[in-house]
């Protein structure tokens, strides 16, 4: 099978490439990038004002399955993530039971892909049941295919473990992913710790909270010489101290989320549920640092935490609401409309952390247009206007503190190993 995107602008940071030309895929990968190709007899997609980019990768998403199904399963937050523009996402293990042992990485994995609209990688727990007490399968996991290994959600509170499982995992060249909040110092709060929290009555996590867990786990990949990714970092404590730590030659790289990169702690005034999420929306000072540690490399990936919840759950009176939201799905619009658009971020800037830095991180197959890759490219508008309507979501939960925004920037069409899994909106798989 042969497909041509024609005509669009091709921004491949991986290689240095931005130019104006045509894509020719064929088998399900990459065959050739150039000016004008001849189509010969392949179908013709026009890409003409359009952006064609390597596959966006998810470095973080929770597909709930198995047993949260209720919530979110692989069949709605794979179309999601197709929705969204994402060719591969890599799941969290908090799920039920926990994944944590081979059998349910392969299982989740085999499932994956006879339901799933996109390529799902799967990322083990760290501990058994996610506990914190024992490591789980780490090297039976990675064996059957885990991509990194993390406790998502929790944070290891034993220094002496989470020592022993960056240890374990770099045995295997393995990533760790680090959920970074000491619980002793945030676990009774439900939002930022600040001026807001301070009006509207209600107990914060502080951010140091989220500095001292960095901290430590930052120093301990240091001492094991292990790999160590931070997830949706969120304080300018936590992304000096990785700053500080990759100037040394730590093997530490971090994420940031498309909300915490534009939302503050003003957004909870209204007391929506939607804006609840761990660790929270912080107040302007640490936005403004996380957008400059974006931008200097210090956050190497823009990942979504992608968190969906049964509408049930979330419409509750905020203090008991559970933490987090859908993302997949306004992740590209957002990043674009509040980076992109105002001047802040280049696209080739952008493109790079949601598609090349993710396959580097973990690993991954993919984040490039180079001929011989798989054929996972986005096509994107990056001046399509278009207004936040979660009722039209492909995803299981609704919930967004982005509902009803107006975004300038969408995926027209979404290819995943050469096949055109969503155009226009409508996915097909």
């Amino acid at each position: 099978m042969k497909l041509l995107l024609k005509g669009g602008r091709i921004i491949d940071p991986a290689q240095n490439v931005d130019l104006v030309g045509d894509v020719l895929v064929q088998d399900g990968r990459i065959a050739k990038v150039g000016g004008q190709i001849d189509p010969g007899d392949a179908e013709v997609l026009e890409a003409r004002g359009l952006v064609v980019a390597p596959g966006l990768i998810d470095l973080h998403t929770h597909l709930r399955e198995p047993g949260l199904e209720a919530k979110e399963d692989i069949g709605s937050g794979t179309r999601a993530a197709a929705a969204g523009g994402f060719t591969t996402i890599c799941c969290m293990p908090n799920t039920r039971p926990v994944i944590d042992n081979a059998v349910l990485v392969a299982g989740v994995t085999q499932r994956a892909g006879l339901e799933g609209a996109v390529n799902v990688r799967v990322i083990g727990a760290l501990t058994k049941g996610q506990e914190g007490k024992e490591l789980a399968e780490i090297g039976d996991m990675i064996a059957a295919g885990a991509v990194a290994l993390s406790d998502d959600g929790h944070f290891v509170e034993s220094a002496r473990i989470f020592r022993t499982g960056l240890e374990y995992a770099g045995m295997f060249d393995g990533v760790v992913v680090s959920h970074a909040e000491d619980e002793s110092l945030a676990g009774d709060g439900y939002m930022h710790e600040g001026a807001v929290s301070a009006a509207l009555g209600l107990r914060g996590r502080p951010a140091v909270s989220e500095d001292i867990a960095v901290a430590r786990d930052v120093m301990l990949a240091e001492y094991t010489g292990a790999l160590l990714h931070i997830a949706h970092v969120s304080t300018l404590g936590a992304v000096e101290i990785i700053r500080q730590a990759k100037r040394r030659g730590v093997r530490v790289t971090a994420e940031v989320t498309p909300h915490h990169l534009t939302l503050t702690d003003e957004a909870v005034l209204g007391f929506d549920p939607a804006a609840k999420v761990h660790p929270p929306l912080r107040s302007g000072e640490h936005v403004e640092a996380l957008l400059a540690g974006l931008k200097d490399g210090t956050l190497d990936v823009i990942a979504t935490d992608h968190a969906p919840h049964a509408f049930e759950e979330k419409d509750v009176e905020f203090r008991y609401a559970p933490s987090g939201f859908a993302g997949l799905e306004t992740a590209l619009g957002v990043v674009l409309t509040e980076l992109y658009h105002t001047g802040k971020f280049t696209l080739p800037e952008l493109i790079d952390r949601m598609a090349a830095a993710p396959a580097r991180v973990f690993g991954l197959e993919g984040g490039t247009l180079k001929p011989g890759a798989p054929a996972d490219i986005t096509l994107f508008d990056p001046n399509q206007e278009w207004r936040v309507d979660s009722s039209l979501f492909y995803t299981r939960g609704k919930c967004t503190p982005f509902a009803g925004k107006s975004l300038k920037g969408k995926a027209v069409a979404t290819i995943v190993g050469g096949r055109v899994v969503m155009k226009n909106g409508e996915v097909r798989a």
